[in-house]
Order: C-alpha cells, then structure tokens, then sequence
C-alpha cells in the first residue's frame, strides 16, 4: 500500500513538472516546484515500502505516517462532487487498509515491534 501511494505522488509529480516546462499553466515555476515537491514527497513512501518488503522495523513509523496523511485529500475528495468522489473511496481505502495492516499483530510480529506495555525479561 505504501508503494502505491509512492508511485502515485512520484507519477503525480512527474506530470506535474514535465506540464510545468513543456506545458502553459499559469505558473511555470509554481507548477516546476509542486512537481518536484511531489517526486520527493513520493521518495518516502516508496522507502518505507522497501523496507516493509524487507521486514525492517523502522519502515513502520513512514508508512503510518504516509496512510494517516493520505486520509487529509481523501477527506477533502470525499466532500467534492463528480467524479472526485470514486477518487476519494480509493484513496480512503487504500490508506484505511494500509493502517489496518501496519498494527496487526501480525505485521507488528513479523518486523519485530514490541508492543507499549512490553518489557525485557
């Protein structure tokens, strides 16, 4: 789930700029820069996600991190009209599922996290 919201702020990103310098919008230096923002915006995701696939304990806290964040648009496309509307379900599903499996006990096992409350022996 993470490398989804990753390659979509990468790909997000890169449309953003190649309009920015081949395209007219209003401002090219605006739409160069938010192209850039969202291409390294896009970098964490996609780390966390190698990590995840590596079971790596400190990828965890990115993608929490990036699913709780992807709830803020998702909200904002829930309340449009139109056609943003199915927009908003995928990106609200997408990051619901990725939180609910990044605290399974299952997930928290298989990257080693102890729990709140654990203590050495």
């Amino acid at each position: 789930m993470s490398g989804l919201e990753g390659l979509a702020l990468v790909a997000g990103g890169v449309y953003m700029l190649v309009m920015g310098l081949l395209g007219r919008p209003d401002s090219s230096s605006q739409a160069e820069m938010g192209g850039v923002t969202l291409i390294a915006l896009g970098v964490i995701p996609l780390i966390a996600a190698r990590g995840l696939l590596r079971r790596r304990s400190w990828s965890r806290g990115p993608a929490i991190i990036t699913h709780l964040m992807a709830l803020i648009p998702a909200w904002t496309l829930l309340r449009a009209s139109g056609a943003l509307i199915p927009v908003g379900i995928v990106l609200a599903t997408v990051a619901v599922t990725g939180l609910v499996l990044l605290v399974s006990p299952t997930t928290t096992q298989a990257l080693g996290v102890r729990g709140a409350g654990a203590r050495d022996a």
